[in-house]
């Protein structure tokens, strides 16, 4: 692992145990209030002393996904940067998705934050408190090489069945245009709906493709007949009012962007940098 210049190693990477959620071993916190301490640095009260507890919903390459027994990714990483800030380490506990909306694990103090990818919306934001956002979003339309759509206006007018994740913006986004897709619960499951030829085109979000297309079979068999701008940003939740860890959240990412972490990240999980992607203006 490379030592950015001016900066201590970040540890990047969490760790899975065999029940599907990830747990760390626990660190005392930072802070002078003692062993076992639900106080950490900056006076951010956490759900379990010593841990920065995250929601996510596995899997959701290149944003959080298992890999070689340990849970990694874009979203994975930078977290870990704001537990490294407060002083203690990153525990993920995999969760449904539909939770992300109604921030139900945070309002039942399951989890301190959730980071799965998810898409900063009004809706969204009636329930749960957001970063800043860190990331601008393009949905993609991934189709079969045999399907002969080149867009999403083919996919309608040629009567393709088309595929979405369920719960997602980009099902939110077809269902929209008049799409009846086929409902998939995870990533995975979209791909695979792909490959068995149970839909022929799906949407998704774009950097989730691009993970996709590094496999040189999928390479072989699909190709990106469209993108999609629909505005979209990432943002990390906390529970509504927790701006202590708010703030923690987005000084995390300020400093990063800063010093060369964020892109340093990037180039890693996702690809060649994208400006673009990378600075999303506050929301």
């Amino acid at each position: 692992m490379k030592t950015l210049p001016g900066r201590r190693t970040r540890v990047l990477a969490a760790t899975i145990a065999t029940a599907g959620l990830v747990l760390l071993t626990a660190c005392t916190s930072s802070d002078d209030s003692g062993s076992g301490s639900k106080t950490a640095a900056g006076g951010v009260e956490l759900v379990k002393a010593g841990q920065l507890t995250t929601c996510t919903h596995l899997p959701y390459p290149p944003f959080q996904s298992e890999i070689d027994g340990k849970v990694q990714g874009f979203d994975v990483a930078l977290i870990d940067l704001v537990a490294e800030d407060l002083g203690v380490k990153q525990e993920i506990l995999d969760t449904p998705f539909e939770n992300f909306k109604t921030g139900a694990f945070l309002n039942s103090g399951e989890c301190d934050l959730a980071a799965a990818g998810m898409t900063i919306t009004e809706e969204r934001k009636k329930n749960v408190d957001f970063s800043d956002p860190y990331f601008n979003a393009t949905q993609a339309v991934l189709v079969d090489k045999d399907s002969g759509v080149t867009s999403l206006a083919d996919v309608k007018s040629k009567n393709v069945k088309l595929g979405a994740q369920a719960q997602t913006t980009g099902e939110d986004h077809v269902k929209k245009e008049g799409f009846d897709p086929v409902s998939f619960e995870s990533s995975d499951a979209v791909l695979n709906g792909l490959r068995t030829g149970q839909v022929k085109a799906v949407v998704i979000d774009y950097p989730v493709v691009q993970g996709w297309l590094k496999d040189q079979a999928n390479a072989d068999a699909f190709e990106v007949a469209e993108q999609i701008d629909t505005g979209e940003q990432y943002g990390v939740t906390v529970k509504k009012g927790n701006t202590k860890l708010r703030e923690a959240i987005n000084k995390a990412f300020a400093d990063a962007k800063a010093d060369g972490t964020y892109k340093e990240l990037y180039e890693k999980w996702i690809g060649p940098y994208d400006e673009s992607a990378a600075s999303p203006a506050a929301s």
